[in-house]
């Protein structure tokens, strides 16, 4: 089996007049992301590799639940790449990824995360809201032969508060 927890990236500002990729973390998706990485303590694998989108917004975030899992910032791999709102693209990511990682945190963005979770996840989210965790169990031990799993566990800010 291959565990892939993919969470959303916290609420951002639009304030600023900043290309999007710079966009930072509003006080909001400051305290959700951190309330939502508090609650998914208890569901988090044992060992595990955080990689994230090189973008403001998904590298903060990463951040704040790395520090809530005592996960050292200077592991967390930030990857161009994974700054993708195409879940076709985020899929051939995630099929890249080494076999040595049976679990995976991965921060990112939307629509990709929304559709990847409703393509490989048995339960349908008609959206996976910022700061959303999603914690899908494959039924594979090869990230190149993914094609079905579990959605083991949602948390969602709305549902915290």
């Amino acid at each position: 089996m291959k565990n892939l927890i993919l969470i959303r990236h916290a609420k951002s500002s639009w304030d600023s007049p900043t290309a999007d990729i710079d966009r930072a973390l509003e006080s909001r998706g400051i305290k959700d992301a951190k309330l939502v990485a508090q609650h998914s303590l208890s569901f988090i694998p044992k060992a595990y590799k955080i990689f994230s989108s090189n973008a403001r917004r998904a590298s903060e975030t990463a951040q704040i639940f790395a520090q809530q899992y005592n996960y050292p910032l200077h592991e967390i791999s930030f990857r161009p790449e994974l700054y993708t709102f195409d879940e076709s693209r985020l899929e051939q990511i995630v099929r890249s990824f080494d076999n040595c990682y049976d679990s995976i945190i991965l921060f990112g963005h939307n629509e990709a995360i929304t559709n990847f979770v409703n393509k490989f996840g048995h339960a349908f989210t008609d959206n996976v809201p910022t700061s959303g965790f999603v914690f899908l169990q494959l039924d594979t031990d090869d990230w190149q032969q993914i094609q079905s799993g579990k959605t083991l566990k949602t948390i969602f800010p709305r549902d915290l508060k």
